[in-house]
């Protein structure tokens, strides 16, 4: 029976207030059976270390063959959503397809690393473990750039093109100022030197807070309430929390290199107005003239579509792939389409330039 101008049917709203209930209660039990979730499917081994920065291998179930592939992460996040789990890993993926896969892992940045520059993180960082492996391998590598880290490869590409066969980007922005990128808006008139200077280091939590901002009512609210559908079982919990342990496991950010980073690419735009600069060496996208894999996806909200297609007017090229998958930012590590679909395309482009 409904009743009043909103139609309420009152038997139906209690019967949903008793179902959620029941739901509550039952998630008290099967809380007591989640294990501490953890993360990481696929065993690695340490290669190289340059302070708090280290080059892991992947071990896989197969022999690999090919030029080394190297994942660079950004450093907002911890690289292990890309080998989140078993059924949710790229890695995985790659190496059963038969790639050598490695990722650089930055580490947690403390006071002593204040000052580390882009020029570290590039350099240094990313050419140390890049001459380990083209020391190692005896030949150039392929990268594949995520978010942040595909900005980084880019600039990397763009100043060691010699020592780079393939570059994969993936969600990577380029053009850091189209209309809908919000972060970006957010940050135009920021005072980078008095916040950078008062604070020191970025702290993670600031940051966190500030992506949630960015769908507030999706990230703060709506997720939590859809968690009592699934609040009855055990392995739906586990991939929850597992999930929320990534959100909110963030390093801080080296001052230094947060400071150039907004200055020069937020606030610069440094990729389209061609000047961006790395320990004083300019970087341009002309230079980078090895084969692209430019992956985006196409519900992204903190990189929008536009502002990773921009990279094909930007670099100099001559085969430059661009493939889009439907998904948000983290749906194309982790949903079941990009398991599919991701690790076979970026084997499948690179098998044709190795």
């Amino acid at each position: 029976m409904s009743t009043g101008p909103l139609q309420f049917d009152p038997l139906a709203l209690a019967e949903e207030a008793w179902n959620f209930q029941k739901r509550l209660v039952e998630g008290v039990r099967v809380l007591g059976q989640v294990e501490n979730v953890d993360y990481g499917a696929t065993a690695r081994e340490e290669v190289w270390r340059d302070g708090k920065t280290v080059l892991y291998r992947f071990v896989g179930e197969r022999a690999a063959s090919g030029p080394p592939l190297l994942i660079v992460y950004a450093l907002v996040n911890r690289p292990y959503m890309v080998d989140l789990q078993h059924d949710r890993s790229l890695v995985r993926g790659l190496l059963a397809l038969g790639l050598d896969v490695y990722v650089i892992d930055w580490g947690y940045p403390d006071r002593s690393d204040r000052y580390l520059s882009l020029d570290d993180y590039i350099n240094r960082f990313i050419d140390g473990a890049v001459d380990h492996l083209v020391s190692a391998s005896g030949g150039p590598v392929n990268l594949l750039g995520v978010c942040q880290g595909g900005a980084f490869s880019l600039c990397y590409s763009a100043l060691h093109p010699e020592k780079v066969r393939n570059l994969v980007t993936m969600v990577t922005p380029v053009d850091f100022q189209t209309p809908d990128n919000m972060l970006s808006g957010w940050v135009q008139d920021l005072d980078v030197d008095l916040f950078v200077d008062a604070l020191g280091n970025i702290p993670a939590d600031l940051m966190n807070a500030s992506y949630l901002m960015l769908k507030p009512f999706r990230l703060n609210l709506q997720k939590y309430v859809g968690m009592v559908d699934i609040l009855d079982k055990v392995e739906g919990m586990e991939d929850f929390l597992r999930m929320e342990k990534w959100i909110f496991d963030s390093p801080d950010q080296a001052g230094e290199a947060f400071r150039e980073f907004i200055k020069q690419f937020y606030q610069g735009n440094g990729f389209v107005n061609r000047t961006a600069s790395i320990g004083g060496q300019p970087v341009d996208l002309g230079f980078v003239d090895m084969p692209v894999l430019n992956i985006y996806a196409e519900q992204d909200h903190l990189v929008p579509p536009a502002a990773s297609r921009a990279l094909a007017g930007l670099v100099g090229s001559r085969d430059y792939t661009e493939l889009s998958f439907k998904g948000g930012h983290i749906g194309i590590y982790v949903s079941s389409r990009a398991q599919r679909e991701v690790p076979a395309a970026i084997h499948r482009w690179l098998s044709l330039r190795t």
